[in-house]
């Protein structure tokens, strides 16, 4: 929190003094830092979950969700790399304090950032390059569309998926209501007319009683 209250205080007085955006402000010094840092991210947020978050604000590189080894559970913070880093000042000043699944994001700029001592001992072992993507390499998103394939956003879901199951369980229960709708409408419809007949009925047995009134 304290984070949160420096970085909001910092940018309020820069509105002040008309020093946002210019070389005098405090981002100036992070124009050639493409790393971010995330905190107080909600344990259950996947890899796929904040790229989607953040990439409102540019392009992702790369991101490292911190991970507990032994049980590979998350330890609430992570990096991001955009591939222009004014992104960076976006995502810090637009983040800042924002709200997501009931805690408040804290994020910051990263002067110096190494990737993870495991990333660059495979990369050294293998020979890879050290390049975008490469602390995501091998890790996949929630829904089992990995970074380097990408995915067909207006493609059907494929067969036996949970998108596929959803959406066919979606399909069943709208089909369902709309027969309860046309069943709940007939009735009404029918008891309209039972109305009107009973009505008429009523009507009638008016008019003969004043007719026999009359006759008398």
């Amino acid at each position: 929190m304290n984070r949160i209250r420096e970085i909001t205080n910092i940018n309020q007085r820069e509105l002040e003094l008309g020093l946002a955006g210019t070389p005098g402000s405090w981002h100036a010094q992070f124009e050639k830092a493409p790393w971010i840092y995330v905190g107080n991210l909600v344990n259950e947020l996947t890899e796929g979950d904040i790229l989607c978050v953040f990439s409102q604000f540019g392009e992702i590189e790369d991101i490292h969700l911190v991970r507990e080894e032994d049980t590979g559970k998350s330890k609430g913070f992570a990096f991001i790399k955009y591939e222009d880093s004014r992104s960076c000042i976006l995502a810090v000043d637009n983040f800042c304090g924002a709200m997501l699944c009931g805690k408040s994001l804290s994020p910051d700029h990263v002067e110096n950032y190494r990737l993870p001592k495991k990333v660059l001992e495979e990369a050294a072992n293998s020979g890879a390059d050290i390049g975008p993507g490469l602390a995501y390499k091998g890790v996949e998103t929630e829904n089992k569309f990995s970074m380097d394939k990408g995915q067909d956003l207006f493609a059907r879901p494929a067969p036996g998926t949970d998108s596929d199951s959803k959406r066919k369980k979606s399909k069943k229960h709208k089909k369902k209501a709309d027969k309860k709708h046309k069943k709940k409408k007939s009735h009404k419809h029918d008891r309209g007319d039972a109305d009107v007949m009973d009505a008429n009925t009523h009507e009638e047995d008016d008019k003969d009683g004043d007719t026999g009134r009359g006759k008398k």
